[in-house]
């Protein structure tokens, strides 16, 4: 995985140029695709690539300029980083002085990233780490990552104990990680990549009904016009919220218009999966079939936190004005 995702980022180009906060629509739009690409071709890939997205933008945004160009040079010497923030339950991670305690649950690509960007506890509230993996070495607990799908994303739990940091892992002031609009608003990015995962069940589909010559059946080709639709509904939403990104006025209503796509898109998978189980039957359930391993990983993926959270922030919007139905 570390040999395909370092190929991936430098893909991309952002090895050389480490993606920072879009500032236009066409810029916001083109990471978005390529997030989605991604997804559609591997969603645990593409869950690692876009950590190493989220952490760069992170460290560009609240880093000091020597650590902005310290991030330039790890990524250009094939660095990989992602942004490890789920508190590991009874033993969250503390920084007190310069020793890190504790640990953190949902670490994907532990074991596979170079640097990792954490947010520890600190009296001030949550600081920013990044942290070289090579020199802060965490004790992975690999036995806990016992799932139906995204099992190559390497998501584990980590822990340290009594590991020392220098001042220069320190990005930005404590309390800085889930400042808005960027925090709720990067969840665009992991919606980009569902929204891929929709385009390879379509893909995958069609590939299995030609290949087996079952695509001319009538119900085939009903399923593959409702795949079609779902997967142009899931690459419409997060293109227009891109857009509208930049055009909204008030953070609340740009932040709604994310939580929707999220919801509209994860609709759109769950109908997907159903769709795609039914024209391919038996044989997508093989571990061997191109598709059984992108249902399994898509389903596990969509289990984002909050999802009732989502739903009501987008009701509130509607119900203020925030947000109306528009061409």
């Amino acid at each position: 995985m570390a040999e395909a995702l370092q190929k991936a980022i430098a893909a991309h180009g952002w090895a050389d140029t480490p993606p920072v906060d879009p500032q236009m629509p066409e810029g916001y739009v083109a990471l978005l695709t390529g997030l989605y690409e991604s997804g559609r071709r591997d969603l645990p890939l593409a869950r690692l690539l876009e950590g190493h997205v989220d952490a760069g933008q992170i460290v560009q945004r609240y880093g000091s300029a020597r650590q902005v160009e310290r991030l330039r040079h790890l990524v250009g010497q094939g660095g990989m980083l992602g942004v490890w923030n789920a508190a590991l339950a009874g033993e969250p991670l503390r920084l007190e002085g310069d020793r890190l305690r504790g640990g953190k649950s949902y670490a994907s690509g532990a074991g596979v990233l170079s640097h990792a960007l954490v947010t520890a506890d600190t009296p001030g509230g949550p600081q920013l780490l990044l942290l070289d993996l090579s020199r802060i070495v965490p004790v992975i607990d690999r036995d806990w990552w016992r799932v139906t799908g995204m099992q190559r994303s390497e998501t584990h739990q980590v822990r340290w104990h009594d590991a020392v940091i220098e001042d220069e892992d320190r990005i930005g002031a404590p309390d800085l990680y889930a400042r808005e609009p960027f925090f709720g608003g990067g969840a665009l990015r992991f919606v980009a990549v569902h929204a891929g995962g929709v385009a390879g069940i379509c893909d995958r589909t069609r590939d299995h009904l030609v290949q087996t010559g079952r695509s001319d059946d009538p119900f085939q080709s009903a399923r593959l016009a409702e795949l079609f639709g779902l997967a142009g509904t899931a690459a419409a939403i997060v293109r227009r919220t891109a857009t509208l990104w930049f055009e909204e006025a008030e953070d609340e209503a740009r932040l709604a218009r994310v939580a929707s796509a999220r919801l509209v898109v994860t609709d759109a998978a769950e109908r997907a999966i159903v769709i795609a189980r039914e024209a391919v039957g038996l044989a997508g359930q093989f571990l061997s079939h191109p598709l059984s391993a992108l249902l399994s990983d898509l389903a596990v993926y969509l289990r984002q936190p909050v999802p009732d959270v989502q739903r009501l922030r987008v009701g509130r919007a509607v119900q203020r004005g925030l947000l109306a139905p528009s061409l």
